[in-house]
C-alpha cells in the first residue's frame, strides 16, 4: 500500500531556509509579470522534419533550436540524427548523424556541448554545439540476461533513459535510468566524459528529473508517485516524498518559490503494469493532471487539471508561466503559475511532446508525433509559436 508519510532527511538549516523563503508559495520572482494573450492561428509556424522527433533545447549562445530525431530501427530505416535548427524559420542548418538512435538531450550552453540520450542502447553521446560533430559516446551499462514475465530468457541493458540534466558546477550530468523492477540514477563525469556512478533503488520507472542549483539539489520523480532529492556535491540521496500523484513523468522546478510541477500522466497501460511490479499499491491521484509539491516539506500544495496523458512542462520564471504538452489531448496548456489559473490552450495535434522556450519567453518550440493513423514513415513535427 502508498505510505502516506512523507520521508524527508534534509539538513535543519536547508529545511528552514526553505520554509522561510515559501512563505508566499506564490510570490512573483519578477515585479511586474506581462499579461498573457492567448495565442492565435498566425503566430504558430510549424514544419515537418523527420520521423522519431523527440526532444528539443534552445542554444542562446548558438543561437539555433536542436532536435533529437530517433529515426527507424529496421536496416533501411532513417538514420538517427540531431538537427540544428534556425529559431526563426525552423529550417534545417545542419544535420548530426548519431552512432545510436538519439531520444533526450540536455544542453551544456556554456560548454557549447549537447548531450542525446540513447533510451534503449545503454549510453549517451556528447556533441559539440559549434562544429556540429559527435565529440564521443560514453557507455553506461553492459547487457544483461533476464527473464520476462512468461519465461522467456532475453537480453538488454538494464535501464533505459529519457531525461539528461547539467549540474555544471558539478561537472556532471544525471540521467535516470527506468525499470520496470527498479531504477537507477546514472552520474556522467563532464570533465573526463565517462561515468562515473550509478546510484541504486529509485523506484517503479522513474523517469522525471530537474535541478536546484543554488542549492546543490536534485530532484528525480517515478511513476510511483515519488519524488526523491539528492544532493548533487555528496550524491548522497536526502529524503523521499510520497505525492499526492502517481504518473510523475516529468518534473519543474520553481526555485524562487520552492516549488516542483510534475506531470501526472494518468495512463491505463501504466496503470496495468502496477499488479505486476507493485502489488497492493493504490494509486493517490486521478492523472491528466500537474501535482505542485513544496521543495521543503514534500507536501502537495494543488493540482492543475490537464488534458489527456500530460508529458513535458516548461516553467517560464521570470513570467510565471508553465506550458504543458498534453499527449493524448493534441494540446498545449498555459497556466499562470500565481494564481494557478488555466491561461490558453493550445491546438497542436497529433501528439505535442517536448518544449524549449527562448531566455526573453517570445518563442516556445514544441516537437508533435505523428498519429498512429497517420501513413507508416509519416514525418514528426517542429512547431515556432510567437508569444507576446
Amino acid at each position: 500500500m502508498k505510505n502516506t508519510l512523507i520521508r524527508l532527511s534534509l539538513s535543519v538549516f536547508a529545511a528552514a531556509a526553505m520554509a522561510a523563503c515559501s512563505s508566499n508559495p506564490t510570490q512573483s520572482s519578477s515585479a511586474s509579470v506581462a499579461v498573457y494573450q492567448p495565442v492565435q492561428a498566425e503566430q504558430i509556424l510549424r514544419q515537418e522534419l523527420a520521423v522519431g522527433v523527440y526532444e528539443l533545447a534552445y542554444s542562446a549562445r548558438q543561437n539555433a533550436v536542436f532536435a533529437a530525431a530517433s529515426g527507424g530501427f529496421g536496416p533501411e530505416s532513417d538514420p538517427s540524427k540531431v538537427y540544428r535548427l534556425d529559431p526563426e524559420t525552423l529550417q534545417v542548418q545542419a544535420e548530426i548523424t548519431l552512432p545510436r538512435n538519439g531520444f533526450g538531450v540536455g544542453l551544456d550552453d556554456a560548454a557549447n556541448r549537447l548531450y542525446v540520450g540513447h533510451t534503449t542502447e545503454g549510453a549517451v553521446s556528447v556533441i559539440d554545439t559549434q562544429t556540429n560533430q559527435v565529440l564521443t559516446t560514453i557507455p553506461l551499462a553492459e547487457k544483461v540476461k533476464s527473464k520476462t514475465p512468461d519465461g522467456k530468457e532475453v537480453e538488454g541493458y538494464p535501464h533505459s533513459f529519457r531525461e539528461i540534466v547539467i549540474a555544471s558546477a558539478n561537472h556532471r550530468a544525471f540521467m535516470p535510468g527506468f525499470g520496470f523492477g527498479g531504477s537507477a540514477l546514472y552520474v556522467v563525469d563532464t570533465k573526463n566524459l565517462k561515468l562515473e556512478t550509478v546510484l541504486p533503488n529509485f523506484g517503479f520507472v522513474a523517469t522525471g528529473v530537474t535541478l536546484d542549483a543554488a542549492n546543490h539539489r536534485l530532484y528525480v520523480s517515478n511513476l510511483q508517485g515519488q519524488i526523491i532529492t539528492v544532493d548533487t556535491r555528496s550524491l548522497q540521496v536526502l529524503g523521499t516524498a510520497e505525492t499526492e500523484g502517481d504518473q510523475l513523468l516529468n518534473l519543474a522546478l520553481d526555485a524562487a518559490n520552492n516549488r516542483l510541477f510534475a506531470t501526472d500522466q494518468g495512463h491505463e497501460r501504466i496503470a496495468a503494469m502496477w499488479d505486476r511490479a507493485l502489488p497492493g499499491y493504490q494509486p493517490s491521484g486521478t492523472g491528466s493532471q500537474v501535482v505542485v509539491v513544496d521543495t521543503a516539506s514534500g507536501q502537495t500544495l494543488h493540482k492543475l487539471p490537464t488534458g489527456q496523458y500530460p508529458i513535458a512542462l516548461l516553467f517560464d520564471a521570470p513570467r510565471q508561466r508553465l506550458f504543458v504538452t498534453n499527449r493524448g489531448a493534441g494540446t498545449v496548456t498555459v497556466f499562470d503559475t500565481r494564481s494557478y489559473a488555466l491561461l490558453d490552450t493550445i491546438a497542436l495535434p497529433t501528439h505535442p511532446n517536448s518544449l524549449a522556450l527562448t531566455p526573453d519567453g517570445k518563442a516556445l518550440y514544441v516537437s508533435v508525433k505523428a498519429g498512429q493513423d497517420d501513413p507508416k514513415g509519416s514525418k514528426d513535427s517542429i512547431v515556432r509559436i510567437a508569444l507576446d
